[in-house]
Order: structure tokens, then sequence, then C-alpha cells
């Protein structure tokens, strides 16, 4: 009795698992659906599929298509879902052969955002060991519009790339157009010998155009791109034109007409990179943008790229466009226009061209930033036709490093510090307008405590007024001042100057800086900066920008670079007017007889200070030098420039950029 007892439970505990077990569910096969859709995993879509889908695509094109498609309209944050039904548990699918479900899908485009709701069918197919729910796929699953044999396509709106000009109008940075040198892979059978002879023209290797031609993509009938060449160079254009298989097409292209002149301020353009396109995509970039490299291409980048749109369309089989899924209208940049003269600009970048150097140009009585040179240069049209990189690395490797921006670094400023400490020490009462000094010497230090080390001189004059130490440039006088004026205050006189500060520009500049760490720790670092040596390091922009205090009251016009904005002052009250008018007269006669005097070009007028910066190992010794001149209208108060040569120990120091200065005031002046 007790055996048939549990005989009859194990029946009762076998039909209620019986009773419990469910049928499966078309939402739990569409939730499995919806998640590989949305991870983009369209194999694991592609086995979901009911029969009769399978039967009217195979799975490599199902998979292929949503790669191409999804590749091809660049899209982004995809999310699909789906609505689930009301009230399941009191469905009973054991007798329902198919269910249709309400599903939605939202992605981010080339051509904008894209959503739409759809109905899918899910179909119950039976097999010997199972039963299951299948997706009943077509066509319209990718987009509702889409029919069978039927092609989606996706297109680019470029927006045109906001354009830079100067003070007068004239293009810094501008959109014109370049020739495509092109080739097509079916004509260039009729002309193997095409090949070689367009790589001599181009001076580029026969395999690289092969290698083009041999791309995966292209066909017979593909324009493939092989070099692009500016409008301005007819002579390559004349040549490849009488080759039969060379295309010429015309193609926008970004140029600048002020070439390697305005290189460092500029920068240029370039193709956008994988890294670059995943940290703008969500700004309106697309994978076929270009973006700002370097210079004010790149500083100025948010508001000259705008905003490129996109256009995603259906054709049919005969390629007419029969719907359009999402169209989103480009956004222009905006232009800038700076306050720099393009032809001040290129005359000084003639004038030192072949020199290692910088200079920079301002208005020193309304503030804007007039030029910014760096030499030497590179052309970045160049670069945005496309450099090889043989081309690169040559500049790469150019001893003169030509892709370095020296306007952006800072200094040791030699003499032309020696205005500054005299401001400083006016400031302070370490000294008079009328202090005389007594050096016995062309040598000097303060006591034994200096061990082996003297401040040295050129000149012989015993007595020496601050005039004649100015004019003469008097190590010794600037050295002594600078003690006068004592550590604390000369620092924080130099600060009032704006050691320290940024010059709130789009383009940076490292900040001019009293040291290392911005204190002078001893009397000899103190007696050194009070003349320009030491640890001292001054930015060439700023220091045109310091000097402008000298013909405006004591006052430092407010820097700018982008035209419009308001003329100001930066600092004020740095000195009295008195104490301007000293420095400003001496400076006149440091052009007029003393080390800016020669050589004599007629039919300027100008004030100025030079200087030499020594870098050597050892007192006593030879070392490199960089010559410095600071100079300024004194009639027209409109130009205000600093040039900093490096090397020119062999070229008469200080007095070959003198020669460099005048050259361009007085091509400006006539």
């Amino acid at each position: 009795m007790k055996r048939l007892s549990l005989i009859f439970m194990g029946l009762l505990f076998a039909a209620a698992l019986a009773g419990c077990s469910e049928s499966p569910k078309p939402q739990d096969a569409l939730e499995k659906y919806v998640k590989a859709w949305n991870n983009q995993q369209y194999e694991d879509m592609y086995a979901m599929l009911s029969k009769d889908a399978k039967q009217s695509i195979d799975k490599k094109t199902f998979v292929n298509r949503y790669k191409d498609i999804y590749q091809g309209i660049e899209t982004s944050n995809l999310e699909v879902s789906y609505k689930k039904p009301e009230k399941e548990e009191d469905i009973d699918y054991d007798d329902i052969q198919e269910k249709n479900f309400t599903y939605h899908v939202k992605m981010n485009t080339l051509a904008g955002k894209v959503s739409f709701d759809d109905q899918v069918k899910l179909m119950k197919e039976k097999t010997d060991d199972d039963v299951s729910w299948r997706i009943n796929w077509d066509t319209s699953m990718i987009f509702p519009q889409l029919k069978k044999g039927q092609t989606v396509h996706a297109k680019t709106l470029s927006a045109e790339r906001g354009e830079i000009y100067d003070r007068n109008g004239k293009g810094l940075a501008i959109n014109g157009e370049a020739y495509e040198i092109s080739l097509v892979p079916g004509d260039v059978k009729e002309h193997p010998k095409s090949i070689d002879k367009l790589a001599n023209i181009l001076d580029i290797d026969v395999q690289y155009i092969k290698d083009q031609l041999d791309q995966s993509w292209v066909k017979a009938n593909t324009r493939v791109p092989i070099k692009t060449v500016s409008k301005s160079d007819k002579k390559t254009i004349n040549q490849v034109k009488k080759l039969k298989p060379v295309i010429t097409p015309t193609v926008p292209a970004r140029q600048y007409p002020c070439g390697a002149a305005c290189a460092h301020l500029t920068g240029y353009t370039g193709g956008i990179t994988g890294e670059e396109y995943q940290k703008l995509k969500d700004k309106g970039y697309t994978k076929q943008s270009s973006v700002g490299k370097r210079g004010l291409e790149s500083l100025l980048e948010d508001q000259l790229h705008g905003k490129s749109g996109g256009v995603i369309y259906i054709n049919n089989s005969d390629g007419d466009r029969v719907a359009t899924i999402a169209q989103k209208d480009p956004v222009n940049g905006q232009d800038t226009k700076l306050t720099i003269d393009r032809s001040l600009q290129q005359t000084i970048y003639q004038q030192m061209k072949g020199d290692a150097g910088t200079a920079t140009a301002i208005h020193p009585k309304k503030g804007g930033v007039l030029a910014l040179v760096s030499t030497p240069a590179f052309d970045p049209n160049q670069f945005v036709l496309g450099i090889s990189s043989d081309e690169y690395k040559s500049l790469q490797n150019d001893s003169g490093q030509p892709l370095i921006t020296r306007f952006s670094k800072t200094y040791a400023p030699g003499s032309t510090m020696k205005p500054l400490t005299t401001a400083v020490a006016l400031k302070n009462k370490a000294i008079q307008p009328d202090t005389t000094m007594t050096i016995n010497s062309t040598k000097w230090q303060k006591d034994s405590s200096w061990g082996d080390y003297y401040v040295t001189r050129l000149n012989h004059d015993t007595r020496i007024d601050l005039h004649t130490a100015l004019v003469k440039s008097d190590n010794i006088y600037f050295a002594r001042t600078a003690l006068k004026t004592g550590q604390e205050n000369f620092v924080n006189g130099l600060q009032s100057f704006g050691f320290g500060e940024k010059l709130g520009l789009p383009f940076p500049m490292e900040p001019s800086s009293v040291s290392k760490n911005g204190s002078i720790d001893s009397e000899v670092a103190l007696a050194n900066s009070g003349y320009g040596q030491g640890q001292v390091n001054v930015n060439p922009l700023h220091m045109s920008y310091m000097y402008s205090a000298f013909i405006n009251d004591g006052n430092i016009v407010q820097p700018h670079l982008l035209k419009g904005q308001q003329n100001g002052k930066w600092k004020q009250n740095l000195i009295s007017s008195g104490a301007a008018n000293t420095i400003h007269d001496a400076l006149v006669d440091v052009v007029q007889k003393g080390t800016a005097s020669e050589p004599n070009v007629t039919g300027i007028h100008i004030a100025g200070k030079t200087g030499t910066a020594e870098y050597k190992k050892e007192q006593g010794k030879t070392g490199r030098e960089n010559g410095w001149f600071v100079a300024y209208d004194t009639q027209k108060n409109d130009l205000l420039m600093t040039m900093m040569i490096a090397d020119v120990q062999d070229r008469g120091g200080s007095h070959y950029v003198v020669k460099q200065v005048k050259n361009v005031f007085k091509k400006v002046t006539d």
C-alpha cells in the first residue's frame, strides 16, 4: 500500500511539472533579437530569422548589408526597443501562430537623428524537437521606406569652413579650389606607360600609384585620386593634362595666400583622424571633415569649422531617388578678421628669410597685433594638398627647425631688458633720471664674495649717467641699478609689467619669467637680471607690449589679435609720464648715436634698444649669441616691432638685427 502511494504521488508531481511548463513566448525571442540589434551582432540576428526570411536573403548578404548601411550613414548611439504586450500573463500562446509587435528605432547619423516606429511579425516555427518564435524579417526593418531591390545611400553636405582675414580684408586662410589628379583603372590599361610618366611629373613612386589603383574599393570605372595640386602650379597641370588617362577635376581646398610668411600663425587643416572623430562626432563632424592641425586653424576650430550636414536617401534599381530618410543642412563656419597686417607680415618674413628667429609687431597706441613671424617656416599649402612622409621628415630634420613656432616661446632678452630695469628702478626711487655712477673699469663685482665672477662692459667711461648708460648699453650700470632696487622690488616691478601673466590672446604665448621658480635667489643673479642675462626669459610679443609704456605715459595697451575688440589699457600707471619720457628720449638717442646707430637708413624716424643675449658655459669664453632689437616709429606712432635672430655671433651681433629692422621700417615707410 505504501509503495502504491509513492507511485501515485510521483505521477501527481510529474503532472504538476507538466502543467507548470510554459510555451515559448514571442516577446522573449524579440527581446533577444533586439539585444543583438542594439549590439550590432548581425550574425546572431540572422540566426533568429524565419525560414521565409532566410530564403529571401543569405547570411553573408544580410550581415554585410547592415554593416555597410550603418557604416555608410555613420550610425552611433543606436537604440532599439519594442512595446511589450499588456497583461501578457493572460495570453495563451499555444494556439497562436504569429504575433505582431511595434518596435522603435533611433540613432544618430551624418544626417542628424533618425527615428521610426514600425511593426514586426514573429512566426511560430516547429521542428522535430522544438517550437520557437522567429523574426519574419524584410528590408523595411532597416528603414520602413526601403523595399526589396532598392538601395540606401548617404552623402555628406559639407559646411564651408570660416575664413581668416587680415585687418584689411586680405585672405590668410580661405576656401578655394585645387586640381585633383586622378586615374580611372580601366583607362590606364589602354595606356600602360602613363603611370611611369605621371610618377615622374609628380615626383612620386610608381608603386604608390599602383597601390592606389589596387585598393579593395576600386573598380574599373572608379576615379582614383593620386595627388592634389594647386591651381597656381600651371606647369604640372599642363604636363599631366597631356597624359590621356589622367583626369583633373577641381576639388575644394583650403588655401593660404600668405604662404610660409604666415605659416606658424595660420597653421593648416587636414583630414580628421579616427581619434579626433571620436571626440568631435557629436559636434557636427563627419568622417570626411577637415580640422585645424596647428596655429589659428586649430585654436579657432570651434568657430571656423561649421557643422556638416548630410542626407540619407533610397534609390530604386534604375538609380532614381524614391525616398529621403533624413536630411540635415550644413551650417557654415564663422569668418574671423585679425588685426594682423598681411603686407607687413610678408615684408618682415622676406627680410628675415634665411635666418632662424622671430619678429612681432604691434600698434603701440591701439594694441592690435600687426605681425607674428617665425623663421624659417614651411608652406602650409603643401600640408593641405598632401605632404609626403619624405618631405615631412625633411622638415623635421632641418637644422633650422622650421616647425618650431618661435614667437610663442621665451628667450634671454639681453640688453633690451635695460629700459625695463630702468622703469622698475625709477618707480622704486632706487635711482633718479640724473643718477650718475662712477665705474673705474670694464669689469666689476660688488665684493670678494662674488669670487671670480665679474660683470663686464664695453665702454670705458668713468662717470656715467642713466641716459648715457642706456645709449651705450652699460652692463655694469644696470647690474648695480638692479642691486640698488633690491630683489623683492625688482621681481614685483617686473610682475607689474606682466611677467608671469598670459597676454589673453587666442594664440597662447609662453609667459615671461624672472627665473624658473619665479624668484631671484642671489646677488649675482639679480645683477645679471638687471642687464637681461641670468635666468630672465621674455616672450618677444610681450616685449613689444612692455615697450609701449614708454610712448603711452607709462601705460601698456591692451593686447588683442581679433579685429573689432575694444582698444584699451592692459597695465596702467606703471611709471610716471616723466619717467616714460626719460626712457623714450634715451631710446631715441640709441638709434641716433648709440648702439643702434649703424647702419644709417635715411627716411625713417625710430627709437629703440639693442640686445645681445649670450649663451656660454663659462665667463670669458665665446659662445652662441641671439641678437635683439626693439624699435618703434616716433612720428606716426603706429608700429612697434621686436626682432630676435639666433646665432648672430659671427654676423655683427645685434647690429645685424638692427639692419634687418631698419630695412623693414624703410619698406613700410616707402
